[in-house]
């Protein structure tokens, strides 16, 4: 009997929540006030109005990459994002996601993960941001650190997000893509802060704490992390 692969696992697990939660009308955790680990999420960017977005169409220049995009439209499902641990640190289900932390976006629709380097994106020529990997799994270039004010990120407070190896901030300018993504505004990372680097949490399904006894048998590797 074959090993099931828990990253594709998860990845079809996403989705389905996604679709039902669509057809039933829910937004699980809707009265959390702060971002926990293993949601599923909208990234909204203040100055520009667009959400962070992905598609399997890859940049014609620079990496070749899967394009990390902004859009306008609220409900396309190619602007969700799980919220994960890095190889190094766990991000428990449910669990606040603390100011300082270091996390992975893996895009839900393709399973790659938010991603840089230092290979210059198509249109303003700053930092190429993409998408990366394979079933959620990519490298230490997919790790960024949630920049905010208090001790946990909280849902109604902008955000920043600096990518760790190379200290620079997801960003949007402004600058739209021709065809085939007509409209669509290039994300990239800046080294400095600015109004083009705050976003916010938008529509998404919100995971809430376990409430597993303590002293159960311990499945964490299994359900409790994404």
């Amino acid at each position: 009997m074959g090993t099931l692969n828990w990253g594709y696992f998860h990845c079809f697990l996403l989705k389905f929540v996604l679709l039902f939660s669509c057809i039933c009308g829910l937004s699980v955790g809707s009265e959390l006030r702060f971002v926990t680990c293993g949601s599923v999420i909208k990234l909204l960017n203040i100055k520009h109005n667009v959400r962070l977005h992905s598609h399997d169409v890859r940049y014609g220049s620079g990496s070749g990459q899967q394009s990390v995009t902004g859009v306008s439209a609220m409900e396309d499902s190619n602007s969700y994002w799980s919220i994960r641990g890095t190889s190094e640190a766990s991000c428990t289900r449910g669990t606040p996601v603390k100011c300082g932390q270091t996390i992975r976006l893996t895009h839900v629709n393709t399973g790659r993960n938010l991603h840089s380097h230092y290979f210059a994106s198509p249109l303003s020529s700053n930092q190429e941001v993409s998408a990366f990997g394979e079933e959620g799994e990519g490298d230490h270039l997919d790790e960024w650190t949630v920049q905010c004010g208090g001790s946990v990120w909280k849902r109604e407070e902008s955000v920043r997000f600096r990518h760790k190896s190379t200290d620079a901030l997801l960003s949007v300018t402004g600058e739209q893509y021709g065809r085939p993504i007509h409209g669509q505004m290039e994300v990239h990372a800046m080294p400095s802060p600015s109004q083009h680097s705050l976003w916010k949490v938008m529509e998404g399904i919100f995971m809430k704490p376990s409430d597993s006894p303590a002293g159960s048998r311990d499945h964490s590797h299994i359900h409790t992390e994404f």
